[in-house]
């Protein structure tokens, strides 16, 4: 799959039925020796005034359930 079939799917978190965001507005952690991409990076920062809260939520490609036309499914275990 290419990163441009990626881009514009949602990304749901099937254990809290949760939606975190949109793959388009992610970024992706790669491992520069393999190639591979090792995970997602979901921005969670919110606008307060004019300042931003930069957060991320890391998910690591091994939680990714099924990738479908308009969605990434995604299981995070309860830490």
């Amino acid at each position: 799959m290419r990163l441009s079939e990626l881009s514009g799917k949602e990304i749901v978190d099937v254990r809290r039925a949760e939606r975190l965001g949109v793959l388009g507005q992610t970024d992706l952690e790669i491992n520069e020796q393999t190639g591979q991409v090792e995970a997602l990076l979901i921005p969670t920062g919110k606008w307060f005034g004019l300042r931003k809260d930069h957060q991320e939520i890391r998910v690591p490609w091994n939680y990714i359930r099924k990738i479908g036309s308009d969605m990434v499914m995604i299981d995070i275990p309860e830490e």
